[in-house]
């Protein structure tokens, strides 16, 4: 008999949420940072394992809202614990417990919702026995059903989730194919790619107000090579100088680097054109909000 069980990964910015979620189906779907608030909107994973389907359904991290844009990401994260028939509540263990993390987590427990505490981040700590007093207070004030300290970066404890997890799975027919791993359209996902190489090597200032769209995405009928092209936004003239950089430096180091993740990824040569175009204030813009498909409405 088959099962599905679905999960809603949660938690503060910056968690470790969707290297978790990577590390769970063991594929790179979401976009992975340093950076808070890399993730903006649902992203699904999916997994199927024997008989079990696992549906992993990743959100923005918990943050205060700054403008329209990061208002809508809030009410993404918030809504979708909310609806969730499974948790995976993702906390940093170097951190301190943190008042949203113990809002939310209260909120879980009242609506009786299960919940598996991911404890992430322990390969950071050289004394373990150092966030004993968090798992007791996890345990004691909030009683979810399991409590697991992993290191999603290391894949360690990815086996005892999928374990802990298959256990509340119920009885059900598999919602997508056994060899899904997302159900992300193919430019969402390239889309996804170029952003993460803008986070990892642009300014602090100018990631958050950067959006990626796949204007078009074809394969070559001549030949083994797949066409692509994508507009990057930002909201500044001084933002666009820098993501192009001096002689178009800059726009070709973020192309050439995703452009290899993206051969990797799609197993087929690239060929990809970055195009950089200004969108001023487009985060407090609830038209251009859509138009990106950043907003759950």
């Amino acid at each position: 008999m088959t099962k599905t069980i679905f999960l809603t990964l949660t938690g503060r910015t910056n968690a470790g949420k969707s290297t978790l979620l990577n590390a769970l189906i063991g594929e790179k779907i979401a976009s992975v940072s340093s950076k808070p608030q890399t993730t903006r909107t649902r992203i699904t994973g999916i997994l199927t394992k024997d008989e079990t389907q696992y549906v992993f359904i990743d959100t923005p991290g918990l943050h205060k809202p700054k403008n329209k844009l990061s208002t809508h990401m809030l009410k993404t994260a918030e809504s979708s614990a909310a609806d969730a028939d499974t948790v995976l509540y993702v906390i940093d263990c170097t951190k301190k417990l943190h008042e949203q993390d113990e809002t939310m987590l209260q909120s879980i427990a009242q609506r009786k919702i299960p919940c598996i505490i991911v404890v992430n981040k322990v390969d950071l700590l050289t004394d373990k026995s150092a966030m004993m007093p968090l798992l007791l207070k996890l345990e004691n004030t909030y009683h979810p059903h399991a409590i697991i300290p992993v290191s999603a970066s290391e894949k360690d404890g990815i086996d005892t989730i999928l374990e802990t997890a298959g256990e509340l799975a119920a009885p059900s027919v598999h919602f997508f194919p056994d060899d899904s791993f997302t159900d992300q359209p193919e430019r969402v996902l390239a889309a996804e790619m170029i952003r993460e190489k803008l986070l990892r090597l642009l300014n602090d200032e100018v990631p958050h107000g950067i959006a990626v769209s796949v204007e078009s995405m074809k394969e070559r009928d001549d030949k083994d090579l797949l066409d692509i092209s994508a507009v990057i936004y930002c909201e500044r003239d001084t933002h666009k100088g820098i993501i192009i950089g001096k002689g178009g430096s800059m726009l070709k180091k973020i192309a050439s680097s995703a452009r290899r993740e993206l051969e990797q990824f799609f197993e087929i040569q690239v060929n990809l054109q970055c195009f950089v175009k200004v969108k001023e204030d487009w985060r407090n813009k609830e038209g251009l909000i859509r138009s990106f498909g950043l907003s759950e409405e």
